[in-house]
């Protein structure tokens, strides 16, 4: 639309839009930017997707939805070497060991072997569908309660519909989160496997220790979301208004580039509580551990290990960002049109141009033999 560059639109580049490049079907254009932009890189936060009456009728959604799990059960198996990585960090390292990136993969491979690397990833990849599963049915029934009478919700609705369907799911699935820490550490021979781990979980400790480190897991979803958002939307916002002017579209680079730097961020101010969280989720399973709450936790970190400690294992947390959102992307992508989930191309609406090709026509009829070659032209 954007002709003179200069990032604002006036109408006559309105309307010289609509009308020469108008499309078929406006909700092509919406369905494909709407579920554009799923990628999930194990910290998956994000509001369900809405799916229109049309997609539900003909089975789109559940394209979409699995398409999106197997995204992220192939992003988050390609990075979990790097994940154990930092909840293994996250627990044992220490001022007195100085436990390193290199240090806990040796120190992993020597205990267990390469597969060890993978430990904790089998519950992590099984948790997808029916986090997705819960988040979608629980924003659909929020969302029809919320809205009674009315046709449509404003955004803060949606807003409040989408927080509380991501509360719902987080609910429902973090004994799952508890049992993928407790797995992840776990040592050679401790548990025959998921099953097993659940029973002597809950014989030893009992049902509470399955909601271990809930509270800080609801708080740091608003940080690392708001944060997320907010500098994602920034840095695109600026590029655009500093190097885009002939295109509003900032290529799939960049947007990489944006949502690596914008996860980075919402990551660093949300990490503590990542951290403490996984603490308290592993404390049972550490002899000699202290079984403290998410505050006195927070105050024996900072006594014994300063601020620094609060960023125990985040090194290999950014190191398993740019590979685990390029991963999903690109199977995203894939998936989509493996299951036929693509949009049709924006066609130009002929029945729209015809009156003014008409008019142009006419405008353009030859008076005399000379003008043969403008009527051809423009006809």
């Amino acid at each position: 639309m954007d002709r003179d560059g200069t990032m604002t639109i006036d109408w006559q580049e309105w309307r010289d839009h609509f009308l020469l490049h108008s499309l078929e079907n406006v909700e092509d254009v919406l369905y494909f930017w709407k579920h554009s932009t799923v990628l999930d890189i194990g910290e998956c936060l994000t509001v369900p997707d809405e799916f229109s009456e049309q997609e539900k009728l003909t089975g789109m959604w559940w394209k979409q939805l699995v398409a999106g799990a197997v995204a992220g059960a192939v992003s988050r198996t390609g990075t979990a070497p790097l994940d154990r990585l930092k909840v293994f960090m996250q627990v044992h390292a220490s001022k007195t060991n100085r436990l390193n990136i290199l240090g806990g993969l040796w120190s992993m491979i020597q205990e267990g072997g390469v597969r060890s690397l993978w430990r904790g990833n089998g519950i992590n990849v099984l948790k997808i569908a029916p986090e997705s599963a819960i988040k979608f049915m629980a924003y659909e029934q929020i969302k029809r309660a919320i809205r009674g009478q009315q046709e449509t919700l404003h955004v803060q609705e949606r807003f409040v519909a989408g927080s509380l369907a991501g509360a719902t799911a987080q609910t429902i699935i973090y004994p799952m989160e508890v049992l993928k820490t407790r797995l992840t550490l776990r040592r050679t021979g401790q548990y025959k496997g998921l099953l097993d781990c659940a029973w002597q979980i809950l014989e030893r400790e009992g049902p509470r220790a399955f909601y271990r480190g809930y509270l800080p897991n609801v708080l740091g979803i608003i940080p690392y979301a708001g944060i997320d958002l907010a500098v994602y939307e920034t840095l695109k916002n600026q590029w655009l208004q500093q190097y885009s002017h002939d295109s509003a579209d900032p290529g799939i680079l960049v947007l990489l580039a944006c949502g690596t730097i914008s996860s980075t961020c919402g990551q660093i101010a949300s990490y503590p509580l990542a951290l403490v969280r996984t603490r308290m989720q592993a404390q049972a399973s550490i002899e000699g551990a202290p079984q403290l709450s998410m505050l006195g936790l927070l105050r024996h970190i900072l006594s014994q290990e300063g601020v620094r400690g609060l960023y125990r294992g985040i090194a290999p947390n950014f190191m398993k960002v740019i590979p685990a959102v390029s991963i999903s992307y690109v199977v995203y992508e894939n998936m989509k049109q493996a299951l036929g989930v693509t949009s049709r191309s924006p066609a130009l609406n002929w029945r729209i141009l015809d009156p003014l090709l008409r008019v142009l026509d006419l405008q353009a009829q030859p008076l005399d033999s000379g003008s043969q070659e403008t009527s051809a032209t423009v006809s």
